[in-house]
């Protein structure tokens, strides 16, 4: 065969291979999204250098944010990790479906337990056909029923329990609490690294599938202890002249937390991942003022109910759906995800859920405020709170809170005083009953739903 025969011979196979490949990427594009959501712990929100910080670099995170809508008035549901953990996983507000507080080793010190009947994102995620998983911390229960992999998760690679008393030993009270689905395990390494490197394992292997994938990636920094790499840690150091120890800690950990984002969001663009990946970024609560954490110019910080406990660092990114470089004022809270990652995904939102999706503004579409009153609600032990509850109502620019519960209501006009400066409580006793009326009326419903572990 001469090679003017031998080309007219392989040109319809090249034609069937170049049309076959376009046809393949254009499935591809076309595909269901995939899910990546990183929720971090106890970041505070002016602990980003796109949020303010001037101390501290976080190249990575910053990028990630540009590459989409960063929102400059989002709030976690509540100013600790469990409640919050539950609002994002459910849809629900903490309290309806059974974790008002921090779920903890000791029964005595635990103030939660996620019901059978909750819906997780996994649940919903699976059943349509998506590979679920989890990597980090979960935080949401201890033991069967209530782990990742009989919540929906097909895959759980992380920690069950709260903190970690040390980020290299992974225990809590002596106990091993790193799993790999359902078997312990026993990892060598910092907690944030191995997260890093399970994520970039995960998503390797996704991409050599069809399947689309839910991923859940909690990462475990920055919260307490505060104990970066000492690499990590002299950096900062030696760049931060002057800087306060403590302070230098919690940057150095949170510059280490910011390189691991940046190999998981690596590997998304190696493998082509991000060219059909939602990726969303939030953190779970307020920053740790006794930690080093930088709330901004917001009042307080962790457990309160005051804005440094509740305001968040947030952005959500999805190539060729999100336009690049947006940022938006529009007000959103952390269980208002659940139903905008099922809409993205084409999914149906289940029924009876409190929160509403926020696709349209991720689209660039105008949308109404999302509700019109806004709950905020925790439960705690101690002697600080007795096993009682602090709990915060947002009604337009007016907030109604009691942020202990030895203490009397409060109330501000986050309008005119945003830092929560000025107690309008005896000034405008009107406003204060409206908003302390609802609240009380949103404290019977959460009544209905038990928030301890069924007795034997």
């Amino acid at each position: 065969m001469n090679v003017l025969n031998l080309l007219r011979y392989l040109f319809p196979v090249f034609l069937v291979l170049i049309i076959g490949n376009q046809s393949l990427q254009a499935q591809k594009s076309q595909a269901r999204p995939n899910v990546l959501v990183i929720l971090v712990d106890d970041l505070g929100y002016g602990d980003l250098s796109s949020y303010g910080a001037t101390d501290l670099k976080s190249p990575h995170i910053d990028a990630l944010l540009k590459r989409g809508m960063k929102f400059n008035n989002f709030y976690a549901n509540c100013p600790v990790c469990s409640p919050t953990r539950a609002a994002l996983l459910t849809g629900r507000y903490q309290d309806m479906v059974g974790v008002p507080g921090v779920i903890r080793t000791h029964p005595q010190n635990s103030w939660g337990y996620l019901v059978p009947s909750a819906v997780t994102l996994a649940d919903v995620f699976q059943e349509a056909g998506y590979h679920t998983g989890i990597v980090g911390k979960w935080h949401l229960g201890l033991e069967a029923p209530n782990v990742p992999n009989q919540r929906g998760f097909d895959f759980f690679r992380g920690f069950l329990g709260d903190m970690m008393d040390d980020y290299y030993h992974h225990r809590r009270h002596d106990v091993n609490y790193m799993r790999f689905n359902e078997q312990q395990v026993d990892p060598e390494g910092h907690a944030t690294d191995l997260f890093t490197e399970w994520t970039c394992d995960f998503l390797k292997q996704q991409a050599q599938t069809e399947q689309p994938f839910f991923l859940y990636l909690a990462y475990n920094a920055p919260h307490t202890p505060i104990q970066p790499p000492a690499d990590w840690l002299e950096k900062v150091k030696q760049r931060e002249a002057g800087i306060d120890p403590a302070r230098a800690k919690l940057v150095a950990l949170i510059e280490h937390l910011d390189a691991g984002i940046g190999e998981v969001v690596k590997t998304l663009d190696e493998t082509g991942l991000s060219e059909n990946t939602l990726v969303i970024f939030s953190s779970d609560n307020g920053g740790q003022l006794s930690a080093g954490a930088n709330n901004g110019d917001l009042r307080d910080g962790k457990q309160s109910m005051y804005e440094g406990g509740l305001k968040v660092p947030t952005g959500v990114v999805w190539k060729d759906h999100i336009s690049p470089n947006e940022e938006t004022d529009f007000m959103a809270m952390s269980m208002d995800l659940f139903p905008t990652v099922c809409e993205a995904a084409g999914i149906k939102v289940p029924a009876g859920l409190d929160s509403v999706s926020i696709l349209p503004t991720l689209e660039g579409k105008t949308q109404t405020p999302l509700r019109k009153h806004w709950f905020f609600r925790r439960r705690e032990g101690g002697n600080r709170y007795g096993g009682k509850t602090i709990e915060a109502v947002r009604s337009g620019d007016w907030k109604l809170l009691q942020n202990s519960p030895f203490a009397p209501l409060e109330l501000y006009n986050l309008k005119t005083d945003p830092l929560e400066k000025e107690n309008l409580a005896e000034k405008n006793r009107k406003k204060f009953n409206e908003l302390s009326t609802l609240l009380r009326a949103e404290i019977q419903r959460y009544g209905s739903v038990p928030w301890q572990k069924p007795l034997k």
